[in-house]
């Protein structure tokens, strides 16, 4: 069985660093990619898991700006910047979209002020915060740049199996939720407990032990949707959240995460 190294220093470690990494980027610590190399020695389709989740974000995207109309995005935890951000995808649909990130590593930060631009007709905005305080990233994100009055997407992609406290991770969604007008939608993709193969869902937990993960099932996650109306093709593996035509769609025990988008009617 695999087994947290103890050379490891996993408060040197940032999961946005790491997903970096899994994504074949250059911006990562080598604390991040021995860290990502031990749960990718536990789960070898890790890779595989955080480009689906990458590509789960831009289908997101797009049928929000696109068909649901959206123009205003909360991006939280929105990791390092890389191909297919969220202002890329939205303001190519509506360029006078607005997005805010939201994160509270000051690595990502830094790289998202340098590299992350805006159409003239939209907007692109950067906070330092923690999504545990979600109040605050509303009052931050609502400072002359999205207006909380008119419909907003929230994103939540692989976030909330960083809180393995269910009260807080509810905290989390209810508090977004009740600030987002009627129209307003959220998108959410979780680490699954059911989706793994029983073997590889013990050495996920165990080799990231170290740090706050817990995985949950599709009960659980459906959860976070609870008041809102779920768009189809509901809670699925993410990778089976609308699959561009042609996209080849790998078995769920080699993803492991859950999916969906949700708007909110009332």
């Amino acid at each position: 069985m695999t087994r947290p190294n103890p050379d490891i220093n996993t408060a040197t470690m940032h999961p946005a660093r790491r997903y970096n990494y899994w994504l074949g980027g250059k911006d990562n610590f080598a604390a991040d990619r021995a860290s990502g190399d031990l749960v990718a020695a536990a789960f070898p389709g890790i890779r595989d898991a955080a480009k689906a989740n990458r590509a789960f974000l831009g289908r997101a995207v797009r049928f929000l700006a696109g068909e649901a109309g959206i123009r205003q995005f909360l991006d939280i935890g929105t990791g390092l910047p890389t191909a297919g951000n969220t202002h890329d995808v939205a303001q190519n649909v509506a360029p006078e979209s607005r997005i805010v990130y939201v994160d509270n590593d000051p690595i990502v930060l830094a790289h998202a002020r340098a590299l992350l631009t805006s159409t003239p007709q939209g907007r692109t905005a950067y906070i330092d915060a923690d999504a545990r305080a979600p109040e605050e990233v509303l009052a931050a994100s609502g400072i002359e740049i999205l207006d909380f009055n008119q419909p907003v997407a929230v994103l939540l992609v692989a976030v909330l199996h960083f809180f393995p406290d269910d009260d807080v991770a509810k905290h989390v969604v209810e508090t977004l939720v009740a600030a987002m007008a009627p129209g307003s939608y959220l998108a959410m993709s979780h680490a699954a407990a059911r989706l793994l193969r029983p073997d590889a869902e013990q050495l996920v937990r165990t080799a990231v032990a170290a740090e706050p993960f817990k995985l949950r099932t599709d009960q659980e996650v459906a959860e976070f949707s609870a008041g809102l109306e779920v768009v189809a093709p509901g809670i699925v593996p993410v990778q089976r959240w609308r699959p561009d035509p042609g996209q080849e769609v790998l078995e769920d025990h080699n993803i492991g995460m859950y999916a969906f988008v949700a708007r909110k009617v009332r």
